[in-house]
């Protein structure tokens, strides 16, 4: 008699044995509770894909009426010079989510970039990640009216009491550069810096005074708009900054596209990078890694961001107790030659 083979669900038993972890440490894994190393949520994400787990509260969820899907918002306002998709924080920070999303049981939905009250007041969803907050900002509250959860990716520029949100530490990562310039020799470092009306700038600019001001450094700043074309704006205000007397040795751009802002500002005057100036940026920006010559960036790992977003909305949708709604995101420094002096230069010799 021929044998027939049963397929049976996969169990959280299952998933915590191949993992090497307690059910519990499972359970915490895919519902975002808990406090647990990186390396072990990993883990058990990475076994309950492996045998095909699907959580029982996502089944649960979907018996009860909810839909099984997730939001993220990419309303920029028609601020932006090129869609979110050619920007490579957005990009890396949809695909971060969409990926930690699926890892969880769940979909996710894109919403587009312009604002159409019938689709945020009539599509079904279980919450939604609300990217770069402004302090009017009709999403949250037709989120609010709607009563979705909500995760913000920012910090939102006037908090209230009971908001989440995840963000990677800008003045963190702002203060690495800053630093790493300062251990190359730089003793004049410059600040290219949009005016916009979110809090990221805003931030970046008391980050950059404060660190002036503990070390008895100048503060150069120079701020251009940001609408409506802040390339050539950028390039005009790194080049004020380079026309000063004494000009800065160094100079640092906070957007995705502020080195290659900053190297043609400094083409433009004649300087050599980086002999004659240093040049950095915070950026995810895979093309500074070979350009003439490769620029020295920070990392805000949207990625990471997407990742942990997920996991808070997650536990808000679940209604867990004793949820730390804010989360940072450490940036990581990716130091390269448009920072290094010649040898000879660091030791004093022209």
């Amino acid at each position: 008699m021929k044998s027939t083979r049963v397929w049976r669900r996969p169990t959280l038993g299952a998933v915590a044995a191949r993992a090497g972890v307690s059910t519990a440490t499972v359970s915490n894994a895919l519902n975002g509770t808990g406090r647990l190393s990186e390396a072990t949520r990993q883990r058990v994400l990475a076994a309950a894909r492996e045998l095909g787990y699907a959580p029982a509260g996502t089944a649960r969820a979907l018996a009860r009426g909810s839909t099984g899907v997730l939001g993220l918002t990419m309303t920029t306002y028609g601020d932006l010079p090129v869609p979110y998709t050619e920007i490579p924080y957005y990009a890396q920070l949809a695909l971060g989510t969409m990926a930690a999303a699926h890892e969880r049981g769940y979909m996710l939905m894109v919403m587009p970039s312009s604002l159409s009250s019938w689709m945020w007041l009539n599509t079904p969803m279980d919450g939604v990640i609300h990217v770069g907050p402004r302090a009017e900002d009709l999403v949250r509250s037709l989120l609010r009216e709607r009563g979705i959860p909500m995760v913000s990716d920012g910090r939102p520029p006037q908090p209230r009491w009971g908001d989440a949100w995840v963000d990677a530490d800008h003045e963190a990562g702002l203060r690495l550069l800053l630093d790493h310039l300062a251990e190359s020799g730089a003793g004049r470092i410059g600040l290219s810096l949009p005016l916009h009306d979110d809090e990221y700038p805003h931030r970046i600019g008391r980050a950059y005074a404060s660190w002036c001001a503990e070390r008895d450094m100048p503060a150069l700043v120079e701020e251009y708009a940001s609408l409506p074309d802040y390339f050539t704006a950028e390039r005009h205000a790194v080049g004020r900054l380079l026309d000063r007397d004494p000009r800065p040795d160094a100079v640092i751009g906070v957007y995705s596209d502020s080195g290659h802002n900053i190297l043609a500002a400094a083409r433009h005057h004649g300087l050599r990078v980086p002999r004659d100036l240093l040049v950095a940026c915070i950026s995810e920006d895979p093309d500074y890694a070979v350009t003439t010559p490769p620029v020295t960036t920070v990392s805000l790992r949207p990625d990471r961001v997407g990742d942990e977003a997920v996991d808070l909305l997650i536990a808000l949708i679940n209604a867990r107790t004793g949820v730390d709604r804010r989360r940072i995101v450490q940036p990581v420094l990716l130091p390269r030659r448009s920072t290094r002096r010649p040898a000879r230069q660091r030791n004093g010799t022209p």
